[in-house]
């Protein structure tokens, strides 16, 4: 969303309608040319905005209301974590290893909800590269606060209790609380083992002469990347599996694509390498860019194309996960599937399915 203090209201544009409908004057423009303009003018002659009960949820100084040179040096830090460099050499094993363990996981259950089960299986790895935290062997706490969070989301901003969105806000501030505790303890470790994750980055960055950023706000970016990459990607995944039950030619074209490597390695069971990855074509293009929205239009009153930094690590995710799915298992659809878009894609009733070894 964007506003310009100059902007008249009352312009008659194709593909475009004056609103106040958040109670401050907006444009909706559908017109590519016009959001291509917004996003090449953006911080000169528009700012972004987002109403406030959004910022409460998110942060007033998330990195997504940043702005030039700002926004630059924090998108490169995060980069160093979700940038293609990072994915091939750590994260693709780690990826592959939690799917695995997933999958085999849902073997026992008689139904699972599949963006629910996804969203704790990203986060799992995204909470170990971050922040080192171990969602399995901690009882999975900061995971049911997340659960707390969304559930409240998109709720009416009413902050009583009682209401989805004080849930909402409660949630927020355990993570926060669960957040500092971590940064704490990690200031006062010294020479810590292990290898280096996002807090170590964001600890160093703190310590410079003319940091970047505040600790609140580096805690409002560990908090917003936990977040954003299991929430879209789980939603993505569970598009794509409805989709393939719908479309068994879809779905027969995936599982030889993905055959077709495993029949390739000497050891059909070792890892999955980044070549490999990178050879899932109809995997890549046909399954997981559109269902993550990797679009290559213009969505200027949304933030632009600052918003794809977590993109490669979305796209990863899906496909690993595509490939450990269909190489040894199938599913039987249960109940649901039914998607809605509000305004984000949404799932009223989940999607169910039954998980079955492969015949």
């Amino acid at each position: 969303m964007a506003t310009s203090a100059n902007m008249n209201v009352n312009v008659h544009l194709p593909g475009c309608a004056p609103t106040n409908i958040v109670g401050q004057d907006l444009i909706v423009s559908l017109d590519r040319e016009l959001n291509n303009f917004v996003f090449q003018q953006e911080e000169r002659l528009f700012q972004i905005w987002y109403p406030d009960s959004f910022m409460r949820i998110i942060g007033a100084d998330s990195i997504i209301t940043t702005l030039g040179s700002s926004h630059k040096h924090l998108r490169n830090l995060v980069l160093r974590l979700f940038g293609p460099e990072n994915l091939r050499l750590s994260m693709l094993q780690e990826v592959q290893k939690t799917a695995h363990a997933s999958l085999l996981s849902w073997l026992d259950r008689p139904c699972i909800e599949v963006k629910e089960a996804v969203s704790s299986m990203i986060f799992s790895v995204t909470a170990k590269t971050l922040i080192s935290y171990d969602s399995a062997t901690l009882d999975g706490k900061m995971w049911k606060q997340y659960d707390a969070f969304i559930r409240g989301l998109l709720a009416f901003p009413l902050c009583i209790p009682g209401t989805a969105f004080y849930k909402c806000m409660q949630g927020r501030k355990n993570v926060m609380n669960m957040l500092k505790e971590l940064v704490d303890e990690r200031k006062e470790a010294a020479g810590r083992q292990g290898s280096m994750d996002f807090i170590d980055v964001l600890i160093e960055e703190l310590k410079d002469e003319k940091p970047a950023m505040s600790e609140n706000a580096a805690l409002n970016l560990i908090f917003l990347l936990l977040f954003a990459s299991f929430e879209t990607t789980a939603s993505a995944i569970t598009a794509v599996l409805t989709f393939l039950t719908d479309n068994p030619e879809a779905l027969q074209e995936l599982i030889e694509e993905h055959d077709y490597i495993q029949k390739g390695r000497a050891d059909p069971n070792s890892e999955i390498t980044w070549e490999e990855y990178k050879s899932m074509k109809f995997t890549s293009h046909d399954i997981a860019e559109p269902a993550g929205g990797a679009s290559k239009d213009f969505m200027a009153f949304g933030g632009g194309l600052r918003l794809c930094v977590g993109a490669d690590f979305a796209k990863l995710q899906i496909s690993i996960f595509l490939h450990c799915l269909v190489t040894k298992y199938r599913w039987k659809a249960i109940e649901g599937g039914t998607m809605v878009l509000a305004p984000g894609l949404r799932f009223p009733e989940g999607f169910h399915i039954q998980l079955l070894p492969k015949a």
